[in-house]
């Protein structure tokens, strides 16, 4: 059904992060995990441009429950220091609505600009926050960062050299974290 309540959101969520928990013990070395709608499960899912409050709010509260447990878990065992732990998306949600407006049935259009994005154990530094969106979460105010930085930082975290880590293209070295435009 359409209609999915907070408590399944978190143990669908919840169950996830277990089976990612198991799969660091076990050795797997990188680990997506990822909540949106599977295999034709009709599930709410976070591209929803409509009824926000509707599907958002309970996929927020599950998958905040969810992680919360799975960092708390990870520390517990010994592992946070030692796993690092990614959260966002390609994109952010513009703060105005988007569609037909009413008040129980509202919409957030994609954000490409702004958006977020924390990192939690393997090395991460707790409670820095970075960059800053004016009041209207539209443009960038201080410290933009590149998706490139992002990902060169990513990459020193995991204990590569995004410098010398390169891929051979069109006959160039090129770099994943590449020079900007």
């Amino acid at each position: 059904s359409s209609e999915i309540n907070d408590l399944e959101e978190t143990i669908y969520f919840s169950r996830r992060c277990l089976l990612a928990r198991r799969l660091l013990e076990r050795g797997v070395r990188f680990i997506q995990v990822w909540l949106g709608n599977d295999n034709g499960f009709p599930r709410r899912n976070w591209d929803s441009h409509e009824n926000i409050q509707r599907d958002h709010g309970p996929l927020a509260l599950g998958m905040s429950r969810g992680i919360a447990s799975f960092l708390t878990d990870l520390a517990q065992r010994g592992m946070l220091d030692d796993t690092l732990v990614i959260w966002g998306g390609e994109f952010g949600r513009t703060i105005y609505s988007q569609g037909g407006l009413s008040k129980e049935n509202y919409g957030r259009d994609h954000h490409p600009r702004c958006f977020s994005m924390w990192m939690a154990g393997g090395g991460a530094k707790g409670g820095v926050i970075y960059g800053e969106t004016d009041e209207f979460s539209y443009n960038i105010v201080k410290d933009p960062i590149h998706i490139r930085d992002f990902h060169a930082t990513v990459l020193k975290m995991l204990g590569f050299d995004h410098e010398r880590l390169t891929f051979r293209f069109q006959g160039l070295d090129q770099k994943l974290t590449g020079v900007l435009p």
